[in-house]
């Protein structure tokens, strides 16, 4: 296998100048764009006129983005309280449900039933048979 080595490719002169020519004539077009901008001619007047529109619409659409984060944040909290009431009702319904089962029984329906004056029976209960004439 052969190993990694730094490759030591110097380029041409011409090479080098066409290189700096373009970042020379870049740099020179971005200073001509923001002088433009901030001079006090006509032209840049009709610049700002020209992009009011599109600057416009930008900073409606930060409004409408700030303004779904803020929504989605209310909703998420309102989920999370949610899901807390609901862990607390379903906490609630179980413990209703178990008194309830222990309410039900029998021995506990006898015990009420006593302080009634009633009480369970202890023999089996009877048939009553209709005879029909004829």
């Amino acid at each position: 296998m052969s190993r990694n080595t730094i490759k030591d490719n110097e380029l041409s002169e011409e090479v080098q100048e066409k290189m700096n020519e373009s970042v020379e004539k870049k740099v020179e077009e971005t200073q001509n764009f923001l002088r433009s901008i901030f001079s006090t001619n006509k032209l840049s007047s009709y610049l700002v006129a020209k992009n009011l529109p599109f600057a416009a619409f930008i900073a409606l659409l930060g409004l409408v983005y700030i303004s779904n984060r803020h929504l989605a944040e209310r909703t998420v909290r309102s989920i999370d309280r949610l899901g807390r009431d609901v862990k607390e009702l379903s906490w609630d319904y179980k413990s209703l449900s178990a008194e309830l089962m222990k309410l039900t029984t029998q021995t506990e329906i006898a015990k009420r039933a006593d302080t009634l004056g009633l009480r369970e029976r202890t023999e089996p209960p009877i048939k009553l048979e209709v005879v029909k004439e004829q």
